[in-house]
């Protein structure tokens, strides 16, 4: 599916730190990365909990937060579940869990290219309403980008961000309207074609980085080595890569089909 809907404008990611050293030194964390639920919930309430109490004023009763997560989460990262988890209890919400990532990106140790180039995917019947986006740590932002879009795609309200960890150079979620215009003079269409993303769908990282690139070959050579880089980081750790490359992104057909929306359903 191409990301076609960039965050609303209004909206910033509230955070608790912007680098993750305190986040990594948390004695729970090993065990909470790898899907300990416990271990997330001493985490997150040792951590954030004061901070997001402080937050209470910005969130009203009846908010639904979606965290990125997989459809069988054993064995995965269990602290934005349990963060959203926590953010309803503490705000009077409720936790979403129909939407699913429907993929697996492998972005920890990954630089921007790579992680352009392997988007978060997601499945799953959106609830008509206004959401918040949580995760545990946000770099470029696409990942959350490509839940927020999903969401308003099928007719969702993206209404805030909460995440542990802002950790982009750029703090903002929505790119400056310079970039985005440069980005369109300098690409046109290109951006959509090889990424998959509208460019006023990116968030301020990505513009940011994109902006750096003089010319759609410099673009396409520097996306091909990503890719050769993806492939080997995978196989070092046994895991093989999917045949399609997920910079291609999904068909809204099979988006659709995934999710059970399929034609008749709304």
């Amino acid at each position: 599916m191409i990301r076609s809907f960039g965050f609303p404008a209004s909206i910033t990611a509230l955070h608790l730190f912007t680098q993750d050293a305190s986040l990594k030194a948390h004695p729970a964390y090993r065990e909470a990365k790898a899907g300990g639920r416990d271990a997330a919930l001493e985490l997150v309430v040792k951590l954030a909990a004061p901070w997001l109490g402080e937050q209470r004023s910005r969130f009203k009763p009846g908010l639904s937060f979606v965290a990125p997560h997989a459809q069988e989460a054993s064995g995965d990262n269990a602290i934005p579940q349990t963060l959203a988890a926590v953010c309803a209890e503490l705000f009077g919400g409720c936790v979403d869990t129909e939407i699913v990532q429907s993929d697996r990106v492998y972005h920890t140790g990954a630089d921007p290219m790579e992680r352009m180039a392997a988007r978060a995917q997601f499945v799953g019947q959106v609830t008509a309403g206004r959401d918040v986006l949580v995760d545990d740590v946000t770099n470029l932002g696409g990942t959350l980008a490509e839940l927020s879009s999903y969401i308003q795609v099928y007719g969702g309200v993206v209404e805030n961000v909460v995440v542990l960890v802002n950790a982009g150079r750029n703090p903002a979620l929505v790119p400056e309207k310079k970039f985005v215009r440069l980005i369109k003079e300098r690409f046109g269409d290109e951006i959509t074609e090889i990424f998959g993303v509208e460019p006023a769908a990116l968030t301020a990282n990505e513009a940011q980085y994109l902006v750096g690139f003089q010319s759609v070959d410099q673009l396409r050579n520097r996306l091909a080595a990503a890719e050769q880089e993806i492939d080997r980081r995978l196989r070092s750790k046994g895991i093989a890569r999917a045949p399609e490359k997920a910079s291609s992104g999904a068909s809204a057909d099979q988006s659709l089909n995934a999710a059970g929306l399929g034609a008749g359903d709304s």
